[in-house]
C-alpha cells in the first residue's frame, strides 16, 4: 500500500508543472476572448447607438472600462487570475502615469491600438483593434 501511494504521490508530482501550465494557457486564451469581445462590444455601441464610447485601459489596475455619453452606462472588464495586462501598444512616448484612454466615434476610424496580456508562465497574446475594419483580431507572441 505504502508504495502504490509513493508511485501516486511521484505521479502527481511530476504532472503538476504541465497541468498548472496548461491552466494558465486557458486562462490567457479566456482572457483575450474576453477582450476581443469587450472591444468588438464598444465599438458596436459606438456605431449603432451614434454615440461616442471611452475606453480606460488601466495596467495598474489590471482591467478595462467603457464610458459612454449615455447616463448610467458603464461596462467593465477585469482580468482572471494568473492574467495580467503588460502594455498597451504602440507605447506612448513619454510613458505617461495612470491609465490610457481612447475615443471610439461614431463613423470615425476605430484607434490602432494592441493589448498585450501576459500569464505567469511568459505567454503572451495581442488584442488589436484593427483601424481598417474595426474589429480586434487576436495574435500570438512567441517566447524569446
Amino acid at each position: 500500500m505504502l508504495v502504490v501511494l509513493a508511485i501516486i504521490g511521484l505521479m502527481a508530482g511530476v504532472s503538476f508543472p504541465a497541468i498548472s501550465a496548461s491552466i494558465d494557457s486557458v486562462r490567457l486564451r479566456s482572457a483575450t476572448d474576453s477582450l476581443a469581445g469587450f472591444l468588438n462590444a464598444a465599438a458596436t455601441r459606438s456605431e449603432r447607438r451614434q454615440q461616442p464610447v471611452e475606453v480606460v485601459i488601466s495596467i495598474k489596475d489590471n482591467a478595462l472600462k467603457t464610458y459612454s455619453t449615455e447616463p448610467g452606462y458603464t461596462r467593465e472588464l477585469n482580468m482572471p487570475d494568473g492574467v495580467t495586462i503588460e502594455a498597451v501598444l504602440p507605447a506612448e512616448q513619454p510613458p505617461e502615469e495612470g491609465p490610457r484612454r481612447l475615443i471610439l466615434m461614431p463613423g470615425g476610424p476605430v484607434p490602432g491600438i494592441g493589448i498585450q496580456l501576459t500569464n505567469r508562465h511568459g505567454s503572451r497574446r495581442i488584442v488589436r483593434l484593427d483601424p481598417m475594419t474595426g474589429f480586434p483580431r487576436v495574435e500570438s507572441v512567441q517566447k524569446k
